[in-house]
C-alpha cells in the first residue's frame, strides 16, 4: 500500500485539522477525497510534463494540501511554491474518472496560503496593489493604464528594449507580453443600450471586464456589433465592476465575493436574457458565484440566479444561431481551446460551430486544449515556467501553420500569450479572437 494510500485511509472521516484552517475556504475532506490517486492527470498537467515533479502534479499538490489540513506538513515556502506553480488551467478535471473538482481545491488552498502565510515583502505589497487597488477600483486601472500608455508611446520602452535593460534585469519576456494600451478606453461605453440590428432576438447584459477596458476596447466594442448585428440588444449596466477572478484564482476570495455582490446587484436589476463575457477566465468565475457565496444568506440564492444567466459569448452565439454572415470569411482557422472556456466550462463545440457558420474551415491543433502558459497572471508571476509551457504550446501551432492562415482563440488571456509566441518564433500567423472573426464576417459596408 502507498504512503498516500495509508494517508487516505487513516483520515477517512476524522476531520482532523489545524487550527489555522477554517472558514468556508477550507480544502473540505469532500473535496479531497475524491482524488484516488491514480495518475491519469498527470499527462495532461502542464506544469507535471516541464518540470517532473510529482508534487508539481494536481496529484502531488493534493496530497500536500492533504497533509497541510491535518498538519502533518507545515505550510511553509516549499508548499507555497508548489501550489503558486499550479496554472489552474484544469485540464485534470477534464481527465479526471473520478470527478474531482480540483478548481476549488487549489483556490481554497491559496485562500488558506493568503490568510495563514506572509509571502517577502516585495511580493507582498505589489499583490496588495495589483489585486486589492487597481482591479477593485476602475479609477486606479485607468491611472496605470495611462502610465503604461505613456511609457509604450513616450519611447522610453524602445529605449529600454535597445539597450538591453530589460534583458538586464530578466523582463525581456514580461515586457513582450504587456498588451499595448488603448487610445481610447471602453468605460466609456458603460452605461449605454445599443439596439438590436432588425428584428430583436434578444436582450443581454454585457460585463465589460477590467483589462479589456484599458487593452482590448475594440474587441469589447466587436463583441457589441456581432452581438446587436444578430438581433441582439446589448445593455452594458453601469456600476459594474471585475468580475473577480483574478482574485480568487490568488488566493483574494474574500474579495472576489465583494466584487461577485456588487455584479450580482448591478446585473439582476433588469430582466436579461443572459449576461455576456468575452473572456473565457472572467466566464468560469461567473459561474462560480453560488461557489463563492453559497455561505451568505443574502446572496446565496441570487447567485444562483445570476449564473443560471452567465454564457460565454461564443456560447450563447451557438445556442441562438447566427444570421447569415454578409462576408463569408473561407479561411482556414487553427482554433485553441481556452482551458476556462474547454475545462472549466465545458464549452467546445460552439466556437467552432461559429467559425464553420461564418465559412471557415477549422483546423485541429494537436493537443488544443492543452494549457498556452497564460493563465490570468501567470506569464508575469511565474515567467520562466510560462515560457516553457508556451514552447510546447508554439511546436503545435508551427506544426499546422502551412495548412492554417488564422490561430483563433476565445480568452484575451491565451490571446496575448499565443502572440508574444508567434512574435519570439518569428512568425507571420495573425492571432485573433474569434469575436474579430465573427465582426469580420458581419461588417456592415458602411464599416468595411
Amino acid at each position: 500500500m502507498s504512503e498516500t494510500t495509508d494517508l487516505l485511509g487513516d483520515t477517512r472521516g476524522t476531520g482532523v485539522m489545524i487550527p489555522e484552517l477554517r472558514g468556508p475556504d477550507q480544502p473540505s475532506w469532500e473535496l479531497l477525497s475524491t482524488c484516488v490517486h491514480c495518475g491519469l492527470c498527470l499527462n495532461h498537467c502542464p506544469t507535471y510534463k516541464v518540470l517532473g515533479l510529482e508534487m508539481d502534479s494536481p496529484r502531488g499538490r493534493i496530497y500536500q494540501i492533504l497533509h497541510v489540513n491535518e498538519g502533518t506538513l507545515p505550510m511553509g515556502e516549499t508548499f507555497v511554491k508548489h501550489i503558486d506553480r499550479c496554472l489552474g488551467c484544469l485540464a485534470c478535471e477534464t481527465a479526471c474518472p473520478s470527478g474531482i473538482q480540483y478548481g476549488k481545491i487549489i483556490e481554497r488552498a491559496r485562500a488558506q496560503i493568503e490568510q495563514n502565510y506572509r509571502r517577502p515583502f516585495l511580493p507582498r505589497m505589489l499583490r496588495s496593489f495589483f489585486y486589492g487597488k487597481v482591479l477593485r477600483n476602475f479609477g486606479m486601472l485607468r491611472f496605470a493604464a495611462r502610465m503604461t500608455r505613456f511609457y509604450q508611446r513616450s519611447g522610453l520602452q524602445t529605449v529600454t528594449r535597445k539597450i538591453g535593460v530589460l534583458k538586464l534585469l530578466g523582463m525581456s519576456d514580461v515586457d513582450r507580453l504587456a498588451p499595448q494600451i488603448d487610445s481610447e478606453f471602453f468605460f466609456s461605453e458603460i452605461g449605454k443600450v445599443f439596439p438590436a440590428a432588425g428584428e430583436r432576438r434578444g436582450k443581454v447584459a454585457f460585463l465589460a471586464g477590467c483589462i479589456n477596458n484599458v487593452a482590448f476596447s475594440h474587441l469589447n466594442r466587436a463583441s457589441v456589433r456581432v452581438l446587436t448585428q444578430n438581433g441582439i440588444e446589448v445593455h452594458i449596466p453601469a456600476g459594474q465592476g471585475c468580475c473577480g477572478a483574478l482574485h480568487s484564482h490568488a488566493g483574494f476570495r474574500d474579495d472576489a465575493r465583494t466584487l461577485a455582490r456588487k455584479n450580482i446587484q448591478v446585473f439582476l436589476r433588469d430582466d436579461y436574457d443572459a449576461i455576456i463575457t468575452n473572456a473565457a477566465g472572467c466566464g468560469s468565475t461567473l459561474k462560480e458565484y453560488h461557489d463563492l457565496l453559497e455561505h451568505d444568506p443574502e446572496y446565496a440564492e441570487r447567485a444562483k440566479e445570476f449564473v443560471a444567466k452567465a454564457k460565454d459569448i461564443t456560447e450563447y452565439l451557438a445556442k441562438i444561431g447566427l444570421r447569415d454572415a454578409p462576408n463569408k470569411l473561407k479561411q482556414k482557422v487553427a482554433y485553441q481551446d481556452a482551458c476556462h472556456l474547454a475545462h472549466a466550462q465545458r464549452v467546445r463545440s460552439a466556437p467552432r460551430e461559429l467559425l464553420k457558420a461564418i465559412g471557415c474551415e477549422v483546423v485541429e491543433l494537436p493537443h488544443a486544449d492543452q494549457c498556452c502558459g497564460s493563465a490570468g497572471v501567470y506569464n508575469v508571476a511565474q515567467t520562466e515556467l510560462s515560457m516553457k509551457v508556451l514552447e510546447a504550446k508554439m511546436d503545435d501551432v508551427s506544426s499546422v501553420t502551412e495548412s492554417a492562415q488564422v490561430l483563433a482563440t476565445a480568452n484575451v488571456g491565451c490571446l496575448i500569450q499565443l502572440r508574444a509566441g508567434v512574435s519570439k518564433r518569428g512568425m507571420t500567423l495573425p492571432v485573433k479572437h474569434i469575436v474579430e472573426l465573427l465582426d469580420e464576417a458581419f461588417a456592415t459596408t458602411s464599416r468595411a
